[in-house]
């Protein structure tokens, strides 16, 4: 596998270092500076942070936004180059310098193909964003807090403007996306505006939420009796609007719709694909080379789930164990509400028993709760199977794994665990929590994202918490072994439809014959890789990386190995690139 392309330091410069300390704690606060700034143009991620800055407005989703937004780096890369000698900073301080300068070209080489991202997709909208927002992360403490969300509510209609507006632009260039968004974006939008004060019906998920934060209020009734009156007036006004805006551009759109290709149905598709791959996977990999990854992992993987599945005394071939999954009550949940908290209490159980092991196999844990949830009702048909909230910083939020439970029919049993531990523990929260709560780094690399860390992260941990006293049945090894494949399936779909031409049922096809997976969840998989080139190919290649590591690890050091300190090293850095993380565990394998 090729390495990251980030620029090197020119090895003179590096053994000429010096590590002076005052350079390294005035590069730390210039790249905290740096952060805030960025930060500062974007109301919503400061309310993510745990700010209240800018409590009252939503982001900018214009294209004069993305352009200050990439200027405001282009103008901090400059200051950096010109402040600061790289022969003056110390080894961790040099690796910021760095991952810095790596980071601006990495979203200058993105930022070439911001029209190709589509704003409303099978994967979510602002319809289904900005409720999810507000509710999770619009803290209501005082009665400004509670002016603020209404005021949210009512720049809603902006939001919906703009995203419009780019929606109309995209168009023109030739940029729609594929036919089998439209239906469910509109049908989960059409959830969000159900209920009082839309309809005669029970209260609206939003008007719910915000009568729950005013009632805990120490102010009078009549206080709150305004308030909500004038979150009525805003949902049935300019939030309702806005709605209306989104609905006409979808209407508008949608005959322009050319069926449901991939990266290179669109104009210059094959180089916008080839720039999501690099994004995604940190590497210079090709189309092909991860293909050729996905299939040799599929294969490699049905050999061991044979293996498991004669353990489990199962009869028949893997195709039969695929069938019986699928269909099998004895896999299943009640497809009713009592299922869906039976779920929930056995994800919780298999992060509690994940918990517990934990100090064998980390130096340090996450100080931030975990909580399991399950996707809220009215974003079911566009969320994701599961997948991780991060918390805020300051601890007025947990880190937050949701699971999709629209269908228990379409939910196995056998995938509970690890899907909790993917998500959970040891998995995203372990990584993401953790690096946000990292001390002397800069916040740049404490909330950073490399798709191919994280995410393999995520995947190398389903596999570690067997090593930590998960999957005691052979079933639930076999879930996390379907896991498994699921993902080397992405490597080989993501390629073949965006690079190779695969079409969307040939797609669904090869995920049905090669993974166990639900009809919907295969479907809702495929959707998800079209609308969201690269993504998907990012778990496999990190975690193929992740576990050479430390194979690299055990073989060199032998007795001296210790689990503890090869995932201190992965996770005390922070996110990296996958060409960067090997650096530091070269290092610490040379002084161990």
């Amino acid at each position: 596998m090729a390495g990251a392309a980030l620029p090197l330091i020119d090895p003179q410069i590096a053994i000429a270092a010096t590590g002076t300390a005052d350079d390294d704690a005035r590069l730390l606060r210039f790249l905290d500076a740096a952060f805030d700034a960025s930060v500062a143009l974007s109301p919503e991620t400061q309310t993510s942070l745990g700010l209240k800055t800018n409590y009252d407005r939503l982001d900018d989703y214009t294209d004069a936004a993305a352009r200050r937004a990439q200027a405001l780096q282009d103008a901090q890369l400059a200051d950096l180059r010109r402040s600061f000698a790289v022969g003056r900073l110390g080894p961790d301080a040099r690796l910021s310098y760095r991952l810095f300068e790596a980071q601006v070209a990495t979203d200058r080489r993105q930022f070439a193909f911001r029209d190709y991202a589509f704003p409303v997709s099978t994967n979510g909208s602002p319809a289904g964003n900005i409720p999810v927002f507000l509710i999770n992360q619009h803290r209501i403490a005082t009665v400004a807090d509670a002016h603020a969300y209404v005021a949210r509510l009512r720049d809603s209609l902006r939001v919906m403007r703009e995203v419009a507006a780019t929606m109309r632009k995209q168009a023109a260039k030739g940029i729609v996306p594929p036919k089998m968004v439209f239906t469910p974006a509109r049908g989960d939008a059409r959830q969000v505006i159900t209920g009082a004060p839309f309809d005669s019906g029970a209260d609206s998920s939003l008007l719910a939420d915000f009568k729950a934060k005013v009632g805990k209020l120490g102010v009078s009734e009549s206080i709150k009796t305004a308030l909500i009156a004038d979150a009525v007036a805003a949902l049935k006004g300019p939030f309702r609007q806005g709605f209306d805006i989104l609905f006409a551009a979808l209407d508008e759109i949608e005959p322009l719709a050319k069926g449901n290709g991939g990266a290179w149905s669109l104009p210059g598709g094959d180089a916008y694909y080839q720039a999501r791959l690099a994004y995604y996977t940190t590497t210079d990999m090709t189309a092909e080379q991860i293909h050729q990854l996905g299939l040799d992992q599929v294969r490699s993987i049905h050999a061991e789930m044979t293996a498991v599945m004669k353990r489990a005394g199962f009869t028949g071939s893997l195709q039969d164990l695929f069938v019986a999954l699928r269909s099998d009550p004895k896999f299943k949940y009640p497809n009713t509400d009592a299922g869906r908290q039976l779920y929930l209490t056995d994800a919780r159980a298999a992060i509690a028993q994940t918990m517990a092991a934990a100090p064998r196999f980390f130096r340090r844990l996450p100080k931030a709760p975990l909580e399991v949830r399950a996707v809220e009702t009215w974003r079911q048909e566009t969320a994701a199977v599961a997948f991780y909230d991060q918390p805020a910083p300051d601890g007025s939020r947990p880190g937050i794994f949701y699971v999709n439970l629209a269908d228990m029919t379409q939910v196995q049993k056998t995938q509970v665990e690890g899907i909790a531990h993917h998500e959970g523990a040891p998995g995203h929260h372990f990584q993401i929590a953790r690096a946000q709560e990292l001390t002397g780094v800069p916040k740049f690399r404490r909330f950073g994202y490399y798709g191919a860390y994280t995410e393999g992260w995520g995947l190398y941990s389903e596999r570690l918490a067997k090593e930590m006293g998960a999957y005691r049945d052979p079933y639930s090894e076999l879930g996390m072994l379907a896991l498994q494949v699921w993902r080397a399936c992405r490597l080989v779909l993501d390629t073949g439809m965006h690079a190779k031409r695969w079409s969307r049922d040939q797609a669904v096809a090869y995920f049905t014959q090669n993974a166990p997976l639900s009809a919907r969840d295969v479907v809702k998989e495929v959707d998800r890789y079209i609308n969201n080139p690269g993504q998907a190919t990012s778990y496999m290649v990190g975690q193929q990386r992740i576990s050479a590591l430390r194979h690299k690890a055990e073989t060199t050091l032998g007795a001296r190995f210790d689990i503890r300190d090869f995932h201190e090293v992965v996770l005390a850095h922070g996110a990296l690139p996958l060409g960067v993380l090997a650096e530091q565990v070269d290092a610490w394998i040379g002084v161990a």
